[in-house]
């Protein structure tokens, strides 16, 4: 997963501002986002989760998808986005492996 070119979109909370972005290691780069590393648009207008991602094989075909839907109408975006997380959840912490305390299953 870190290592491959990806197309994403962050978003500041449900149907609110979205960032479309590109990058060879997703994890970095959203932590980046999330911690102000990544300073710019997504800093000032507190874009900080994760609503949907998409792997590429290569980098070229990555930053291709992320121009074309950077061209989309906003509905097409959010179409895009509620196709595969309807609810808008964060999905971050689903792809450094997170698991909230009290999820965990008990040992055995």
């Amino acid at each position: 997963m870190a290592k491959h070119p990806c197309a994403y979109i962050l978003a500041s909370r449900r149907n609110g501002t979205l960032y479309v972005g590109v990058t060879t290691n997703l994890i970095r780069r959203v932590h980046e986002h999330r911690t102000g590393v990544a300073s710019g648009f997504t800093q000032r207008y507190h874009i900080h989760s994760l609503v949907w991602f998409e792997q590429h094989e290569s980098i070229k075909s990555a930053i291709e998808r992320e121009k074309a839907i950077k061209e989309w109408r906003r509905a097409w975006k959010l179409k895009l986005i509620e196709s595969t997380n309807p609810r808008w959840r964060d999905l971050y912490p689903d792809i450094i492996g997170y698991v909230p305390t009290g999820s965990r299953p008990s040992p055995g």
